[in-house]
């Protein structure tokens, strides 16, 4: 399948607006998906959890089929999706649940990387204020983590290991595979904060030894407000999560409350699209990065991260002698793009991933982070770097 992308979509609104290159941080929602989420709010409207008509039945069918659409991005089996409202609360569903485990367990060690999102550092922080151990592992200055990294920090008291699939500043892939195969013989579970990854990267994701798997449905093209957590089977076993929310036992009692099926919906629709036009979407990314890569190599920007292992929809730069404020200020009207992660963007702190991966500071006031879709209409990338090349003139 070949995507032609529109001259205007709903990244542009009207082609006076400046060019939306921050789908990081969320991205537009796909028209086939819009369409099913509208149907779910206005004609099939039931609740999943009415079993005594057909509106309900309808509407619990749709979960069901949702469940399965999820599950086969990643192989896994429909009962294994659990339906939440982000990759957040996924992550604290995931880090929380399985503390009652880990204390009848007598294990006490918690393993993750420096350059996570603050949905699972906050959560393991709060766990080492109640007297568990953590290691944290810093990445390399490419801004992977090594996985003899990972092998060297595991301790037989180690329950759960949690390294994210992309990063959402500098896009690196994080090497996966092989953590997990370094896990084989380790019986710590292993969780994949997939928010950027999900439906973007297909084969990682499908490892067995993947135990959870964190993944939000604005990073895919569905609306804000619904993601799931994929806990596999080892076996016939169970990871042991326990609830870390009461209150009306849905979801097999993980995850109380009213489905959103319209919002469900609207995920399992994003998730058999991401599958179906996973290579058409990753060929339009290689081709937008390709040219944008080549127009800034122009300028002489510093890459913040290693082209070589960074997914095909972001790239993380500074250009020399010209801070990011600046730079955002200047290109407002042309070009929509950030700094760093829109979820700490308004603190103005400088990057814990860059600062991380050991990034001079005065490189990491420059960065800026562009990240697009398949959905990123044709824009003047010539443009966008003439006016970025006149900024450091002026400021130098």
């Amino acid at each position: 399948m070949t995507l032609t992308p529109p001259s205007d979509n709903l990244l542009t609104g009207r082609t006076t607006r400046p060019v939306y290159l921050d789908c990081n941080a969320t991205t537009p929602i796909d028209p086939e998906v819009r369409d099913e989420v509208v149907k779910y709010l206005d004609v099939e409207f039931g609740n999943a959890g009415s079993r005594t008509h057909t509106y309900g039945q309808v509407a619990k069918e749709r979960v069901v089929r949702a469940r399965a659409e999820v599950a086969q991005v990643v192989d896994a089996k429909p009962e294994e999706v659990t339906f939440t409202s982000g990759a957040t609360e996924s992550n604290n569903l995931a880090i929380f649940g399985l503390v009652a485990h880990a204390e009848q367990a007598g294990k006490r060690h918690i393993l993750t990387t420096e350059i996570e999102h603050k949905a699972v550092l906050e959560p393991i922080e709060k766990l080492r204020e109640l007297g568990f151990d953590v290691t944290v592992v810093p990445p390399n200055r490419g801004g992977w983590v090594e996985p003899t990294s990972i092998t060297k920090a595991l301790r037989p008291d180690t329950f759960l290991v949690s390294v994210m699939g992309i990063n959402n500043e500098t896009g690196v892939a994080q090497p996966i595979e092989e953590i997990s195969q370094s896990l084989s013989d380790h019986d710590a579970y292993l969780h994949v904060d997939a928010a950027q990854a999900f439906g973007k990267t297909i084969g990682p994701l499908r490892n067995k030894r993947i135990d959870l798997m964190s993944i939000s449905g604005h990073k895919i093209f569905a609306p804000k407000g619904i993601g799931a957590l994929v806990a596999r089977r080892r076996g016939f076993k169970k990871v042991p999560l326990r609830p870390i929310m009461f209150g009306g036992g849905q979801e097999r009692g993980l995850r109380p409350g009213t489905l959103p099926v319209s919002l469900i919906a609207g995920l399992g629709t994003a998730a058999r699209i991401a599958t179906r036009d996973h290579e058409a979407r990753e060929a339009r990314c290689v081709e937008i990065r390709d040219q944008l890569v080549a127009a800034l190599n122009r300028i002489n920007v510093t890459w913040n991260a290693d082209l070589d292992r960074t997914a095909p929809h972001t790239v993380n730069f500074s250009v020399p002698g010209l801070d990011s404020e600046a730079a955002l200020i200047a290109l407002k009207d042309i070009a929509a793009i950030s700094n760093g992660s829109a979820c700490t963007s308004q603190s103005y702190a400088l990057s814990h991933v860059l600062l991380a991966a050991g990034l001079p500071e005065t490189q990491i006031h420059g960065a800026l982070r562009m990240s697009w879709c398949h959905l990123t209409p044709t824009f003047d990338i010539n443009e966008l770097v003439e006016r970025l090349r006149r900024i450091q003139s002026d400021g130098t």
